[in-house]
């Protein structure tokens, strides 16, 4: 389980309301106790913060607000020792503005690095070279007077987009991965893979025939020619096999693509490209059981033989969780994330069922939210500080925090948690320790099962072991729906409380039960 931390937001150890990498090393044996193998750090390089650590400005360092590479170095000896892996958030698509390489770039039109971005003449009118829209809102071009061009860039004007068609760009940015995989780290997710090469003659996106007034302007395009270029393979198989290099190394590709493109980015058994290509269908789609049972179905039956699922519900770029779908079905949705087939990421804070947050106007951060405030689509909510305790500014520093804590936090911190054995973060604990002592659900088999509209059920199996995940995604009690010949071992887990079992779900309730074959009269005939 690969569980994301939010660095800004997680501890603090300085008392400046930020979090920092020696207040993640004070939390990890929390991070044991919950049963996390894995974790990834949102960025901590150097950055200007346009974009809150996604606008790089040295690859290669550590931005003094989160410590330096001592402190680094420190937090990954002691993630090692307790066990746990640590994955880095890679930025491969654009750097800051104010990196070296773009500062070279921009001072002349013959500066060596000049090529390193992606640099165009205006158009016959003056305007922009084409019609891309940055996902941010407004042209992907910017003017850039000096030089009398315009630049690329895929999200802020302070986030230019840097240039993988360029041999040396390539070879730099490979550099910045050998000297992470050198320094000890296990692996990266790479942010927004899929933009990474753009159309080579930079054609007009075509308009998108189904946007509508509450979508992003970027919908308002089909992103045709600006994402999910072939070349974007290529560089995929490269950074798989410098991994490969090193041993026991995982890359996590984010790729927000239908699943017939998704499952390209596994690459193929003879090239293999990132090994779990993210999958935000459960964070995308509707909460109801037939679209669950259709989004898993087709997901399943997209993988290439060689790929291992992944699944996803939170992100600091999401909703939160317990705000989409209330407390009860939040912790429905933990039994489901935890039990499907496959990696899950867990993203921190949704284990102790944070919802929904009102980041007043005056205190939002968020650089998406300031430039389309009609969508409502800040990510601010999702990225609020963690409430460890009730005490003052909820024991995450000693000092106002950088954004508002959730209101109830004096209500729904760890600490309350974890002295109250029925709350959501003792469930995700008790299903983590599932997921280690029951090998069906950390490699077993996977199978839908029939069920009433409300219910989402599915098997999971092996050997000899044969596990029953049903989950009732409606306020009424619905039938347990159980596979034929089958008789009920154990009730492992439930999502409301253990209980006899009746042949029925109770309103919001996920079970999971070991079965065996009827034939076995040590269990209760289902």
């Amino acid at each position: 389980m690969i569980y994301q931390i939010y660095p800004r937001s997680f501890q603090d150890s300085n008392a400046d309301g930020v979090g920092d990498l020696a207040g993640i090393e004070q939390r990890l044996d929390y991070l044991v106790h919950l049963g996390v193998d894995a974790v990834w750090l949102s960025p901590i390089y150097p950055s200007p913060m346009f974009d809150f650590g996604y606008d790089v400005s040295d690859y290669c360092g550590i931005d003094p607000l989160f410590g330096d590479l001592t402190a680094f170095d420190r937090l990954l000896t002691a993630m090692h020792s307790r066990g746990l892996k640590l994955l880095m958030d890679f930025v491969p698509n654009h750097s800051s503005d104010q990196h070296p390489w773009f500062v070279e770039s921009r001072s002349s039109r013959e500066n060596p690095k000049r090529d390193w971005y992606i640099w165009r003449d205006a158009s016959a009118d003056g305007g922009p070279p084409n019609n891309w829209v940055s996902d941010f809102g407004g042209s992907s071009w910017q003017w850039d007077a000096t030089t009398q061009q315009y630049y690329l860039h895929a999200f802020l004007p302070q986030q230019p987009d840097l240039n993988w068609r360029h041999a040396e760009l390539r070879e730099a940015m490979m550099n910045v991965l050998r000297f992470w995989l050198d320094r000890g780290v296990d692996g990266f997710r790479m942010d927004v893979l899929w933009h990474i090469v753009k159309d080579d003659a930079l054609r007009d996106n075509p308009i998108n025939p189904d946007w509508t007034s509450d979508r992003t302007q970027r919908d308002q395009l089909i992103q045709l020619h600006s994402t999910d270029q072939p070349a974007a393979h290529e560089i995929a198989a490269e950074f798989r096999t410098l991994a490969d290099n090193y041993g026991d190394r995982v890359l996590i590709g984010e790729i927000s693509l239908p699943n017939d493109r998704l499952a390209r980015w596994f690459g193929t058994a003879e090239r293999p490209e990132v090994h779990l290509p993210t999958n935000f269908h459960l964070i995308e789609c509707e909460w109801n059981a037939p679209t669950l049972r259709r989004v898993i179905a087709d997901y399943e039956a997209s993988l290439p033989n060689f790929g291992w699922p992944n699944w996803v519900l939170g992100s600091h770029d999401a909703p939160r969780i317990a705000a989409r779908l209330g407390d009860a079905q939040s912790r429905v949705a933990a039994m489901l994330l935890l039990t499907l087939r496959g990696t899950p990421t867990l993203y921190q804070g949704d284990e102790i069922g944070i919802g929904e947050v009102t980041i007043p106007r005056d205190q939002i951060r968020d650089p998406q939210d300031l430039r389309q405030p009609e969508l409502n689509i800040g990510r601010d909510r999702s990225r609020t500080p963690m409430p460890w305790d009730d005490s003052a500014f909820a024991g995450f520093s000693v000092n106002d925090t950088w954004l508002p804590l959730n209101p109830d936090w004096r209500q729904r911190n760890v600490a309350t948690q974890e002295a109250d054995s029925q709350s959501i973060l003792n469930l995700y604990r008790t299903l983590l320790s599932l997921r280690r002592s029951h090998a069906a659900l950390s490699n077993g088999d996977f199978t839908l099962l029939d069920s009433d509209d409300d219910v989402l059920a599915f098997e999971r199996r092996h050997g000899d072991e044969h596990l029953l995940i049903a989950l009732n995604l409606s306020e009424q009690t619905r039938s347990l729906p159980v596979p034929s010949k089958a008789a009920l071992v154990t009730v492992l887990c439930s999502t409301v409380s253990l209980r006899a079992i009746d042949g029925t779900l109770a309103p919001n309730e996920g079970l999971l039960l070991q079965l065996a074959d009827s034939e076995d009269r040590s269990g209760q005939v289902l």
